[in-house]
């Protein structure tokens, strides 16, 4: 029987077992972010670089400059010349030239029935998530999904409009609202009233990462705003 007064020592192989759980919390999310990273670089390398005339190759450019036996890979010029080109992409759209090349483009692709679907998906998409003057995911919220009782982390992303607006009863005050499935692959659209939803104060970084863990990860203290500081202070003196 353990003495409680003397607890038992932690044995050599406890310790060690200790010590590598501790390491690898901190080695695990540097190492998976960094390998990441080496592999979108990668990817986007693989891509570009076969359109790069082979003598501005990076290998073919550290060979020229530091001598033949400086032979090694080089990753991230296909970053770079992706990031060049996209900047000029969209320098030249703002411009009366631009625009229209890319009206004339967008025309032709209008004329072609599974393309012009894919495309105008994706357009959409992609102006939402980039185009900061428009309406986005901007606020989280608790709703009552999948049934009342039960409550779902969402995010607010905009009032409901056209047909929904007009059809749903209380329309000017629906609002859709996306709850996404751990670990954040597909999700649901639901429209609710405004007033049956709870808006949070969480970021949308850390209701993203809530979800992916399935609610492991919380925010912490110091990510939260003052009013919810205050809340749980003054909660847990109660």
């Amino acid at each position: 029987m353990t003495d409680p007064l003397h607890p038992r020592r932690q044995s050599v192989f406890g310790a060690l077992r200790s010590s590598f759980l501790t390491g690898l919390v901190v080695v695990l999310p540097i190492g998976l972010t960094i390998y990441l990273i080496w592999t979108v670089i990668g990817w986007i390398d693989g891509w570009i670089l076969p359109l790069i005339p082979s003598a501005y190759q990076p290998e073919a450019l550290v060979e020229y400059w530091f001598g033949p036996e400086a032979n090694y890979p080089v990753r991230g010029l296909g970053v770079v010349v992706f990031l060049i080109f996209t900047i000029l992409i969209g320098w030249a759209a703002k411009g009366l030239i631009g625009r229209s090349m890319i009206g004339w483009g967008e025309s032709l692709v209008d004329r072609m029935p599974i393309i012009r679907s894919i495309y105008t998906g994706i357009k959409q998409i992609a102006e939402t998530m980039f185009n900061k003057s428009d309406a986005s995911f901007d606020k989280t919220c608790l709703v009552e999904f999948p049934r009342p009782g039960v409550w779902a982390l969402g995010f607010v992303s905009s009032k409901a409009r056209g047909e929904i607006a007009a059809k749903l009863p209380g329309g000017d005050d629906i609002i859709s609202v996306f709850i996404g499935l751990t670990p954040f692959t597909s999700g649901f659209l639901v429209f609710v009233p405004r007033s049956e939803v709870i808006l949070l104060d969480m970021s949308m970084d850390d209701a993203a990462k809530m979800v992916v863990s399935g609610g492991l990860v919380y925010p912490t203290a110091k990510d939260a705003p003052v009013a919810v500081k205050e809340a749980v202070l003054a909660k847990e003196a109660v």
